[in-house]
C-alpha cells in the first residue's frame, strides 16, 4: 500500500492533511469530475487527497475515480460521525470492521433491513491491515488517555440523525457503533474493484435530540482529531 487514496466529505475534514502535504513538499491539483484531487507526499507514501461532498452518491464516485483514474492502491475515509455504540461519546475514535447502508430497505421483496438485493454481499469488511495500523497508531496518539477507541460497524444513510427513535430504529436493525452518511459508499465502490479500505471516524455527537447542538459546537476539533490520528496511521503503514 504505497499509493493511498483519501477522501473526506467536507473541506473540514481535509484541511490538516493538506497541509501536512504542502509542507511536506510540492502537491499537483487534478481536477476530475467536478472534484479536485491533491497528489503529494506524507511519510514517503503517495497519497491523494479528495474532498467527496456529502453523501452516498458523491462519495462512491469519488471512490470509483480515485481507484481507476488515480491508481489509489487502498483508500481510508476520514472525518466524523454520530455515536451509536453504548459508551461512545464526544471525540471518541472509531476504525470501521465493516460498513452497511442503514437506509437500504427492501423488506417489502422479503429482504432483511440493510440488505442490498440481489448482493452476495451487504456488509462490506474493511481491511484487517488497516484496522492494526488504527489501534497500533492510537495506542501511540496523543488521544490514548483522553478518548476511547473502537472498532465496529459503521452505518451509512442520506440522513444527519437528529432523532433518537431513529437512532433506536438504526440500532435495533444493523448494530452499529456510529452512523454517518459516506463510509458504506466507498467500502461498497473499494469491494467492487477488490481495494482495501477504512473509515475511520471521530465522534461530533449523539445523533439523538441534541445532535443539531452537539456537532455545531464539536464539528471541526472532531474532524481535526480524526485527521490527527490518520497522520499515525500513514506513518505505521510507511515502515
Amino acid at each position: 500500500m504505497k499509493k493511498i487514496g483519501i477522501i473526506g466529505a467536507m473541506e473540514i475534514e481535509i484541511n490538516i492533511l493538506r497541509e501536512k502535504m504542502q509542507q511536506a513538499g510540492s502537491v499537483n491539483e487534478t481536477i476530475a469530475g467536478n472534484l479536485t484531487f491533491y497528489e503529494g507526499s506524507l511519510f514517503g507514501l503517495h497519497i491523494i487527497l479528495v474532498r467527496s461532498g456529502i453523501g452516498k452518491v458523491n462519495a462512491a464516485v469519488c471512490a470509483q475515480r480515485l481507484i481507476l483514474q488515480f491508481g489509489a492502491e487502498a483508500v481510508i475515509n476520514t472525518g466524523i460521525a454520530g455515536a451509536m455504540g453504548a459508551g461512545l461519546t464526544i471525540f471518541d475514535m472509531v476504525a470501521s470492521t465493516d460498513a452497511v447502508y442503514h437506509d437500504m430497505d427492501a423488506v417489502a421483496f422479503g429482504y432483511k433491513p440493510t440488505v442490498i438485493p440481489q448482493m452476495e454481499v451487504s456488509a462490506f469488511p474493511a481491511d484487517q491491515k488497516l484496522i492494526n495500523a488504527a489501534k497500533l497508531a492510537y495506542a501511540h496518539s496523543s488521544i490514548f488517555e483522553k478518548h476511547k477507541f473502537v472498532t465496529g460497524r459503521v452505518a451509512t444513510g442520506d440522513q444527519f440523525i437528529t432523532d433518537s427513535k431513529v437512532k433506536a430504529h438504526i440500532k435495533e436493525i444493523c448494530s452499529p457503533v456510529c452512523v454517518e452518511m459516506e463510509g458504506c459508499a466507498i467500502a461498497h465502490a473499494c469491494y467492487l474493484n477488490k481495494t482495501p479500505y477504512l473509515i475511520l471516524r471521530c465522534i461530533s455527537d449523539c445523533a439523538d435530540d441534541d445532535a443539531k447542538v452537539n456537532y455545531s459546537f464539536n464539528d471541526t476539533d472532531a474532524a481535526n482529531e480524526s485527521s490527527d490520528l490518520l497522520l499515525g496511521i500513514l506513518e505505521i503503514l510507511s515502515n
